[in-house]
């Protein structure tokens, strides 16, 4: 299947732009924010009778998300999450219709399985193998288990604040960590300097399509969950405010659609040690009041400079009514408590930011008894074993001493320098193998492992061209392909004085006989069965054929 759409630029509203490439920027007016619009008379009809009779994912929804082939989407069973009654917490605070959107059942227990899914997608889509993206925590995590199906290798920074637990599972997947001792705006820029200086891509989080994309299929499974009805209100815990402007796209088109008769005030939950949003809010400001410090425990949520989303979300608040709520953390602590006594939601802290602010607008009367209210569970995280992971798993860059002393630019170039040293033992590495889905496997094996430059050949002709070209460090050969062989392969390295030098480890699927185990003895590395050799025994290899 395919889809269409066509991008709108909101600055100079030119509805023409390209949709076969990436665009970072209106390629007229240079304007960042472009919105993807789609059919909505054509397709409401199937939104609202053919959606219901698919499968339960947020890909029930395919035809209203900017990825064209069917065959490049990642998906992992992410959204179709149910919409759960809080029957005690409803009757405690005297308020029926009270709801809670459980994204904890997400595959990596997170709403930003949604975002991972379409922008790695997306990724896919535009043949991108190398990718860096800044996080809090969450988004790493989900990053990093769609990137490892896609076979993208993935740059994760994350500040030196993000809870050790989180951390490992971002490495676990085999995302290269990077902990940065700084504020989250601070470790954004970081990354794209990193992404610029190595010439990667770099996800924009919500300044890009798929992000914000994503993030409206909430809205749709709330209003089908509710009977085709959006309800009065919406509330999210935010940092960067990318849920709720996501979701407030989702409930625009639905309305477009005719699918349902509003659009719900949108309530925007933060931590009280870091609000730009609430300043701004309750001082009548259309743009945010920046947070150079955050001071909160809740370190997803310590974005002090949500920059275009709070403009987003404040116009929508003028429109149709909303609230932006600031809670302590004790109060989300205490909420977390109060989630998982009163209802057995267990949920991690900006998650109960959110219930804390629902709790704190119906006593302050700003939701109504007979008003139906929507919460978003963003997430539950579980802690990976110490001692699944080595002491090395991450890359640390302290920064500390830049910020506090507002060092002039010229530190950044000791910065960049310093990023670029990651890569000074990179190793080259040339995978020959027929089989797409055994190159994905090793690629992923190797990318776990190390920061490896990894070249790929499908056949016999195209390896040995490409082992001359690169000059490689080590050789994984298949032995059974078509026309040229493994053998045969081996046989023009192990001949060629500028070649023969090179290790090879050949991975076969083949049992082999004892003359043909007698042919590569002595001309290669060593010999792995597939299907039967698990990851530690190939990296063992690796690391003797490096003399490691």
């Amino acid at each position: 299947m395919t889809t269409s759409w066509y991008i709108v630029c909101a600055q100079c509203g030119r509805d023409d732009l390209p949709t076969d490439r990436l665009l970072t920027a209106c390629p007229y007016c240079g304007g960042e924010w472009l919105d993807p619009r789609y059919d909505y008379e054509r397709l409401a009809r199937l939104v609202r009778d053919e959606t219901p009779q698919r499968p339960c994912t947020m890909w029930r929804f395919r035809e209203l998300l900017p990825v064209r082939r069917d065959e490049n989407i990642i998906s992992m069973g992410e959204g179709g999450t149910p919409l759960l009654r809080l029957r005690n917490l409803s009757l405690m605070l005297g308020v029926p219709n009270l709801y809670l959107k459980d994204e904890r059942q997400g595959p990596t227990a997170s709403f930003k399985d949604r975002q991972a899914s379409l922008a790695i997608s997306v990724m896919k889509e535009h043949g991108i193998r190398e990718a860096v993206v800044a996080s809090t925590g969450n988004v790493a995590i989900s990053y990093s288990a769609y990137a490892a199906q896609a076979g993208i290798k993935l740059w994760a920074f994350l500040t030196s604040s993000v809870p050790a637990e989180k951390m490992r599972e971002v490495a676990l997947y085999g995302t290269e960590v990077v902990k940065v001792t700084a504020t989250y705006d601070r470790t954004k820029q970081v990354a794209a300097q990193f992404a610029e200086q190595r010439g990667l891509f770099l996800d924009r989080g919500i300044k890009g399509l798929a992000a914000r994309e994503s993030m409206k299929t909430i809205a749709y499974e709330i209003a089908q969950q509710l009977g085709w009805r959006a309800p009065d209100w919406y509330i999210q815990a935010v940092s960067g405010g990318l849920g709720p402007v996501g979701v407030l796209k989702g409930f625009w088109e639905l309305k477009e659609m005719g699918l349902v008769d509003k659009i719900p005030k949108i309530a925007s939950i933060q931590a009280a040690g870091c609000a730009p949003m609430v300043q701004a809010w309750e001082q009548g400001l259309s743009e945010p009041v920046v947070v150079e410090s955050p001071q909160t425990l809740i370190t997803t949520v310590a974005t002090g400079n949500p920059g275009v989303a709070y403009e987003i979300l404040y116009q929508a608040a003028v429109e149709n009514g909303g609230a932006f709520v600031a809670v302590t953390d004790d109060e989300a602590f205490r909420a977390m408590h109060i989630m998982a006594k009163m209802d057995g939601f267990s949920m991690e802290p900006a998650a109960a930011m959110a219930c804390a602010g629902a709790i704190k607008m119906v006593r302050n009367g700003l939701i109504r008894p007979d008003e139906t209210v929507a919460i978003c569970c963003s997430g539950h995280t579980f802690p990976v074993e110490k001692h699944l992971l080595e002491d090395d798993w991450s890359h640390h860059l302290d920064l500390s001493a830049e910020e506090e002393q507002q060092a002039p630019a010229a530190r950044e170039e000791g910065l960049l320098t310093s990023l670029e040293e990651l890569g000074d033992n990179v190793h080259r590495i040339v995978i020959v193998e027929d089989d797409e889905s055994a190159r994905l496997l090793l690629r992923r094996i190797l990318q776990a492992y190390g920061d490896f430059d990894i070249f790929e050949a499908s056949d016999g002709n195209q390896g040995i061209r490409l082992i001359r070209e690169v000059m490689p460090d080590l050789v994984l050969l298949d032995l059974m392909m078509p026309e040229v062989d493994g053998y045969q392969v081996l046989e023009i390295i192990k001949s060629d004085p500028a070649l023969q030098h090179i290790p090879v480890i050949v991975i076969t699927a083949a049992h082999l006989s004892p003359q043909e185990r007698q042919r590569l003895n002595g001309h290669i590395q060593s010999l792995l069965q597939k299907g039967s050799f698990v990851d530690h025994e190939l990296l063992e290899n690796i690391q003797a054929a490096f003399g490691n």
